[in-house]
């Protein structure tokens, strides 16, 4: 199991979710991408669960560390 990270904050929000879906599909079966993101991801986490079949809602987790620093887990199966 790897761990990528990836910190969108300086990515302008149109380019995030693509450029997301894009790191998470290079992941392999059981690794996760850690996102760096200035909110809260919730929509992104919805639209993951919905669209993406091997990504694992179950393990997902989220930490809000500062005003703009929340750091979301999005595990692969």
């Amino acid at each position: 199991m790897s761990d990528t990270r990836l910190d969108v904050r300086d990515i302008p929000p149109a380019e995030r979710h693509p450029k997301i879906h894009s790191a998470f599909a290079e992941l392999e079966s059981g690794d996760s991408l850690t996102l760096i993101n200035d909110h809260e991801p919730k929509p992104l986490f919805y639209e993951m669960k919905a669209e993406v079949e091997a990504f694992d809602a179950d393990g997902y987790t989220v930490e809000h560390r500062g005003p703009a620093e929340y750091i979301a887990i999005f595990p692969k199966n």
